[in-house]
């Protein structure tokens, strides 16, 4: 199985960064196996709530987790603030500002193609699974 290790610096937003870098691979599809740092601001949002939450910080990654398609990302992320209280939820389209790092574990899928279609049963888009 091939791996990315990747370091994303201060000031980097953590989706549209994420994307970046498989592009710069040449992927269209992968996992994010794992991902720890810190962030300065978080935008998450909550099981079952339409809108998102701004979280102020410094936050530190405690777990990142998701799958990365040429066409969206599902990311879920978990936040412990100062005090240690910890929050979790879908990761925000944008917002998500590294404040000192972020190390993250990307596996490619070059025989898969991860992409998203309209699930009736659930009304969101949902993860579709092909062989390329």
């Amino acid at each position: 199985m091939q791996l990315l290790p990747l370091r994303l610096t201060p000031g980097a937003d953590l989706r549209p960064a994420l994307a970046e870098a498989l592009r710069a691979q040449g992927w269209d599809s992968a996992f994010v196996v794992a991902g720890i740092g810190s962030l300065s601001e978080a935008r998450l949002r909550y099981a079952g709530e339409p809108a998102e939450v701004v979280l102020a910080g410094p936050l530190e990654i405690l777990s990142l987790a998701g799958s990365l398609g040429a066409d969206g990302a599902h990311l879920h992320m978990a936040v412990a603030d100062a005090s240690g209280r910890v929050v979790g939820g879908h990761v925000g389209l944008l917002g998500n500002l590294i404040r000192t790092t972020a190390e993250i574990l990307l596996a490619p899928l070059p025989d898969w193609q991860l992409t998203r279609a309209y699930d009736g049963r659930t009304g969101f888009k949902e993860l579709v699974v092909s062989p390329r």
